[in-house]
């Protein structure tokens, strides 16, 4: 199971592309809102109103494949001091999940030291503490993380995610099917 956090203020590309092309390819996903009165509605960055799939309150450790943060204003910050996103995201680094970050949500990762020393990327100005920064790329995978510059970038992150979890014969298939000339 993937697991996307979305909190009011995310990208909306970055968010829910990658939960389509995931869902695409076959695999189990689930959008989780990060909002501390426990519902299921959030508001991205550009007023896009989503229901999510749970709280993330009620984000349980089944079959966790992967975490996925967009990034966004100030849907990161929201990310950034959620209980529930921090706990998860120790569980995952600690088990060798999976843990997706894109365009200012590298920073959350940073901000744990979960990038310290790892090969990463993110929108400017939002470079994650301890990372390598990789000037020119759009998608880099470093072990279990993976992290992209920004919405620009939102297919290539998704196919990416699909690779990793599903390899790069069905990320093709995909890419192909939606007709990414990329």
């Amino acid at each position: 199971m993937v697991t996307v956090f979305l909190a009011n203020g995310f990208e909306e590309m970055e968010g829910l592309a990658p939960v389509d092309l995931l869902r695409r390819a076959g695999v189990k996903v689930q959008t989780a809102a990060v909002n501390e009165d426990g519902g299921k509605w959030v508001t991205g960055s550009h007023g896009v109103t989503v229901a999510c799939d749970i709280n993330a309150k009620e984000v349980t450790e089944e079959e966790m494949q992967m975490l996925v943060l967009p990034g966004g204003l100030p849907g990161t910050n929201h990310l950034d001091a959620s209980a529930e996103v921090d706990h998860w995201l120790k569980v995952a680094s600690k088990k060798g999940i999976f843990i997706a970050a894109i365009c200012a949500a590298p920073s959350v990762l940073g901000n744990r030291g979960l990038l310290d020393g790892r090969r990463a990327v993110s929108f400017p100005g939002f470079e994650p503490k301890g990372a390598t920064i990789c000037k020119g790329e759009g998608v880099v995978r470093d072990g279990q993380y993976i992290t992209a510059r920004g919405a620009g970038v939102c297919l290539d992150f998704g196919f990416k995610l699909i690779e990793c979890l599903c390899g790069e014969e069905k990320a093709l298939q995909i890419k192909e099917g939606i007709q990414c000339q990329r």
